[in-house]
C-alpha cells in the first residue's frame, strides 16, 4: 500500500489522490489558531488532473492522502479525428486515445510521429505533455517591409505547418524549419 501524507507535508507541484481524482497542488498556505484547542487548517488550490479544473479546499493539518497511481509514458502521434486523438505507446505498443478536451490546444504543437508524453492514471491516459520545443515548418509568412528593422525585435507573423501562428523574425521565410518553445508558444530558433 503507498504511503499516505498529511496535508500540511502537501508541497507544490506534489500529486495526491482526493475522492478518487489525481490532483497537482498549486499554492499551499496553512492557518494557524491563535486559541488553545483550535486546529491547524491546511488550504491547498488544487488543479484536478481529469477535468483541468482549479478550485481551493480547506483540509485539517493531519488529514490523509494517498499517492496516486500515475505514469508517464512516451507516445508517438499518430492521428486525429472528431472523436479524439491516437497515439502509439513506444513501451507496449498499444494504440492510446484522447478526447478533444484531454488533448486541448496541443495539435497545433503536433505533426505525424512526434514523441510526447502521455499521462496515465490508473492506466488509463489522461492528457498529454508536450516536449519543450518542436521543430515545425512556416508554410506563409508576411513579407518582411522594408525599413522595418527597428531595434533588433521586428517580427513578422508566420503560419506553421500545424495551422499555428506565432511571430518570427524578419529573416524567416517559408519553407524554413523553426523551433518552437512549445509552452509560450513562442519562435526559439532556427531549426
Amino acid at each position: 500500500m503507498a504511503a499516505l501524507t498529511d496535508a500540511i507535508d502537501i508541497k507544490r507541484k506534489s500529486f495526491l489522490e482526493f475522492e478518487g481524482a489525481p490532483y497537482v497542488c498549486m499554492d499551499k498556505e496553512i492557518s494557524t489558531p491563535t486559541a488553545r484547542g483550535g486546529q491547524t487548517l491546511v488550504r491547498l488550490k488544487l488543479r484536478n488532473l481529469l477535468t483541468n479544473a482549479v478550485g481551493e479546499k480547506t483540509f485539517k493539518a493531519g488529514d490523509k492522502f494517498s499517492e496516486p497511481d500515475l505514469e508517464k509514458v512516451p507516445a508517438a502521434y499518430l492521428y486525429s479525428e472528431a472523436e479524439g486523438s491516437y497515439f502509439l505507446d513506444q513501451v507496449s505498443f498499444e494504440t492510446l486515445s484522447l478526447t478533444p478536451d484531454q488533448v486541448g490546444d496541443s495539435l497545433e504543437m503536433l505533426v505525424d510521429g512526434a514523441i510526447v508524453q502521455i499521462e496515465k492514471f490508473n492506466g488509463n491516459p489522461i492528457g498529454l505533455e508536450l516536449p519543450i520545443h518542436v521543430e515545425l515548418t512556416v508554410v506563409y509568412s508576411e513579407p518582411a517591409v522594408r525599413g522595418d528593422t527597428g531595434s533588433g525585435g521586428a517580427t513578422k507573423l508566420a503560419r506553421l505547418e500545424t495551422g499555428a501562428e506565432i511571430r518570427v523574425p524578419l529573416f524567416i521565410k517559408e519553407g524554413e524549419k523553426v523551433k518552437v518553445t512549445t509552452e509560450t508558444r513562442e519562435f526559439h530558433s532556427r531549426a
